[in-house]
């Protein structure tokens, strides 16, 4: 799954680590912070695409799914 976020610095990484790390679901992500539209790809089975997207609002960042 990829998605459009505003998780644009290492900082930014680092803030989202413990809430991608702690959803069971998502077995490896990663975030484009070099391009324009900071594309994170998460990849795991069964993932909540809502609750992720609420997870990340929860602390501050925005994630539109562009690709499932």
């Amino acid at each position: 799954m990829k998605f459009k976020t505003n998780i644009n610095c290492s900082s930014c990484v680092a803030k989202v680590t413990p809430v991608l790390e702690a959803n069971e679901q998502v077995s490896q992500w990663k975030v484009d912070t070099e391009n324009p539209d900071k594309i994170l790809t998460v990849e795991g089975e069964n993932i909540d695409v809502d609750d992720l997207i609420h997870s990340l609002k929860k602390i501050g960042y925005r994630a539109e799914i562009i690709e499932a």
